[in-house]
């Protein structure tokens, strides 16, 4: 049983930045495919990043190309979001999934195991 523990979310200002952690324990986080998703209240939970030992390279969403920065450090079981530039659009609750299956798909009903959240605030 994969178990994820999101940390790192806060209130920052436009511009500002945030480092968000998802620490993974049962499996290692080098032979799932990790994703970062977010979710603002009455809307789809959107894809943002993923990373999967099979596809190789990182994906995003075209909104946080050249902002955010997805990465993994198998040592310590967890996978990170480096967000910069952020801006009042990112606010959002943003949440870690991960999957053994799935290649590095923002598509939210691929991924069987998920976060609890952690909440980003972004003030203009």
């Amino acid at each position: 049983q994969v178990q994820l523990v999101e940390s790192g979310g806060g209130s920052v200002q436009f511009g500002g930045s945030l480092n968000l952690s998802c620490a993974a324990s049962g499996y290692t986080p080098s032979r799932l495919s990790m994703a970062w998703f977010r979710q603002t209240p009455g809307k789809q939970r959107e894809g943002v990043a993923c990373i999967s030992p099979r596809y190789g390279m990182p994906y995003y969403t075209g909104s946080v190309k050249g902002r955010f920065t997805i990465s993994q450090d198998n040592a310590k079981n967890t996978v990170y979001l480096q967000m910069n530039s952020l801006k009042p659009d990112d606010t959002a609750m943003y949440y870690c999934a991960a999957d053994f299956s799935v290649i590095c798909s923002f598509g939210s009903t691929d991924y069987n195991y998920w976060g609890q959240g952690t909440q980003v605030t972004v003030s203009s």
